[in-house]
């Protein structure tokens, strides 16, 4: 494996930092800004909205640009993104800065995961996507409780220039490493085909399938987790056990995706297929041992690894399928993938719970979601069986 799949992994914890910490931070952001709890929550939607719309628009854009000035032009502008948040004091530069960064963080994933068949070779793009991958769910079990605690130490600038400096820190090395990695196709040459013809791949049953699939299976996974804090609460009487579930989930997570990372090169329908049918069950057990607080720890660890194993092989999937006809635009799939699921499932979510009054309906939520993507996967894997069939009885004839 390239070193500098890992260098990039780098680049994606400090921004999967910056996507979640600001669950920690918002209370401080609106007291010092001077401004409601909910206005501060616009910094969490905005960002989500600016990379659902910024993945493919960034792929577009950067489509005709070497990689090394893509990628790098792309964390620049992250990493000076939160230079600005850190500095301003109106609230309003706040949010766009944040919007700007989910831009240029949705841009960076995109042309990354799009370039990894390049970097790796096909018989390790899925390795290296849950390498990248694995950036995220570090974030969650160690950069977002250090962004909290920066922001609890030093005020919730020092957790933005943390994540310039960490940012900025990577820059040269993926500068250079990609420089040395990327040799051929760096520059696309005159027959590459045009943008809409890359999006035509959305036609090709087992693109749409990977695609819907991911949506479902990634809306489950942040429906749950959202109101994981909610219904540790509601148990322990208090908020001193929150972190701790939180961070088991990201724990959960990162193995989940470091072990099927390591199989679904070889493995990959057998993944999705058997994995959702066992991730129905995992929230289903999720509800019942949610009246517990060491049902919901052991749970928060399995959920987390079924969830983001599943999750981190449907975007290989999706990279691997779509990027022969789509070289430009399928990490920008993956990436607008995630992150509709990662808006999805929470809106969701939250109006099932708001109706109920009871935070375990995102759980039930989850379960409905992985269902339908049950349901999905299982289409793609009767199409192949019967392709199959076809063509044994094409070869006899």
């Amino acid at each position: 494996m390239p070193i500098v799949v890992f260098v990039l992994a780098v680049a994606v914890f400090a921004q999967g930092t910056s996507e979640f910490m600001m669950s920690g931070l918002l209370e401080r952001i609106a007291a010092d800004a001077g401004v409601s709890l909910g206005a501060a929550g616009l910094l969490t939607s905005l960002f989500a909205a600016g990379m659902v719309v910024g993945a493919p628009v960034m792929a577009i854009a950067s489509g005709r640009l070497p990689v090394r000035y893509s990628v790098t032009a792309f964390l620049g502008l992250f990493c000076a993104a939160h230079v600005v948040g850190a500095a301003t004091s109106e609230f309003a530069v706040l949010l766009v800065t944040r919007v700007v960064a989910a831009v240029a963080n949705a841009g960076f994933l995109a042309v990354v995961l799009a370039t990894l068949p390049r970097l790796v070779g096909p018989a390790l793009i899925g390795r290296a996507s849950a390498v990248v991958v694995s950036g995220v769910t570090v974030a969650c079990i160690a950069g977002v409780p250090a962004g909290t605690l920066l922001g609890q130490v030093w005020g919730w600038r020092s957790a933005f220039w943390a994540i310039a400096v960490l940012s900025a820190a990577a820059l040269v090395p993926v500068w250079v490493m990609l420089g040395r990695d990327v040799r051929e196709g760096d520059m696309p040459d005159g027959q590459a085909p045009s943008i809409r013809y890359e999006w035509s791949v959305l036609r090709q049953r087992p693109v749409l399938i990977a695609v819907v699939a991911g949506v479902l299976v990634n809306a489950a996974t942040f429906a749950g987790f959202t109101y994981l804090g909610a219904i540790t609460t509601g148990i322990a009487g208090g908020s001193p056990w929150v972190p701790v579930v939180l961070a088991l989930f990201g724990v959960g997570s990162f193995l989940g995706v470091m072990v099927t990372g390591r199989y679904s090169d070889g493995h990959q329908r057998r993944i999705i297929v058997a994995g959702t049918v066992v991730l129905v069950g995992v929230w289903l057990l999720a509800v019942v041992a949610a009246h517990a607080l060491i049902g919901v720890m052991v749970m928060s660890v399995v959920a987390g690894a079924v969830a983001f194993g599943v999750g981190s092989t449907l975007i290989a999937t999706i990279v691997q399928t779509a990027a022969p006809v789509a070289p430009r635009i399928a990490g920008a799939l993956a990436t607008t993938v995630f992150n509709i699921g990662a808006v999805l499932g929470p809106v969701t979510g939250g109006l099932l719970v708001d109706r109920t009054d009871h935070p375990t309906t995102a759980l039930w939520c989850s379960a409905v979601f992985t269902t339908a993507a049950v349901g999905v996967a299982a289409m793609g894997q009767r199409r192949r069986i019967a392709s199959t069939v076809e063509q044994v009885r094409a070869d006899a004839s």
